[in-house]
């Protein structure tokens, strides 16, 4: 096994595969502490809409690798990741032992185990870093982090140009199975906030007043996704998504599925899975999460 060598490489350049909305962000952040950034993106405009905030474009991963020893993968999941470092002009052809590979996508931890171990062949640090946070707030992420933690140390002032905090949660993949458990978490909270506001109407307290009594209070129920989730509902907000139900289903199906392999399936969040589908059913997959409210809603007009 050939050893990683970047801990004392300066970091002249970042290299960002994948342009998307949260690729985005942490372009524009790094952009914005002076880092110079060269991005691939295999849709042209996202390309051009990055070159354009003034990164350099290039048109294969293995380009984007060869300038930059600190390589960032924004992408939407396996098939995606399995590409960019190995298919043709794949970040693995220009991939060095002087590299570090930051995975920020939510993948699998079997998958971030089996990625981290081919990489580690030319001798390279992978670190699977997902994002805890929307949009929306960059710059204020928690990124828990698997991997090396002298690999951590040496890319985090990367890392902070858009996150709050990146913090070594374990071995390869533990990043990744702790946000896919926080995914868990986000389906079930979506899913009670819709369900109660749905059910609102039909005991005489009007949606509206239930959101605003409740998050405006310090009810130990209030989090900050019910805020949001109540917010789009009430004000039927539902086709600009914070994030989609077909993301959502996504996410909890990698969960669902690292929680049985474990011997451990989930019982609440596997139920709430078969209404996110029901929502995907009836068309929803592309609105917001809080969308699901249209299906409980829906069922109860139907029993009234």
């Amino acid at each position: 096994m050939i050893s990683w060598t970047g801990a004392k490489k300066p970091i002249e350049k970042v290299a960002l595969i994948g342009c998307g909305r949260m690729g985005r962000c942490m372009l524009e952040g790094m952009l914005a502490k002076g880092y110079s950034v060269v991005v691939y993106d295999k849709f042209p405009a996202a390309a051009e809409s990055a070159a354009a905030l003034g990164a350099q474009a290039v048109s294969t991963p293995k380009e984007a690798a060869a300038q930059a020893t600190v390589v960032l993968m924004s992408l939407p999941g396996p098939i995606q990741l399995e590409e960019v470092l190995f298919g043709q002009d794949g970040l693995m052809e220009a991939l060095t032992s002087d590299h570090v590979v930051i995975d920020t996508s939510t993948v699998d931890p079997k998958t971030t185990r089996s990625l981290s171990e081919r990489v580690a062949q030319c001798g390279a640090a992978y670190l699977d870093c997902p994002i805890l946070g929307r949009p929306s707030a960059a710059g204020k992420w928690m990124l828990p982090t698997g991997g090396s933690q002298e690999a951590l140390e040496k890319v985090k002032p990367v890392l902070l140009c858009f996150a709050a905090n990146a913090i070594l949660v374990g071995d390869s993949g533990a990043g990744n199975a702790l946000k896919l458990l926080n995914q868990m978490m986000f389906s079930c909270i979506n899913a009670i906030s819709s369900e109660v506001m749905a059910i609102c109407d039909h005991v005489g307290i009007k949606k509206e007043v239930f959101y605003d009594t409740v998050a405006s209070s310090t009810a130990a129920t209030v989090s900050g996704l019910f805020r949001e989730v109540g917010k789009c509902i009430v004000s039927d907000a539902y086709q600009s998504p914070a994030f989609t139900v077909d993301l959502l289903i996504k996410d909890t199906k990698l969960a669902l599925q690292m929680a049985k392999d474990a011997d451990a399936p989930s019982l609440i969040a596997g139920t709430v899975q078969m209404y996110n589908e029901v929502a995907h059913g009836q068309g929803l997959g592309g609105q917001d999460t809080s969308a699901l409210y249209k299906v409980f809603s829906r069922h109860y007009d139907k029993l009234s």
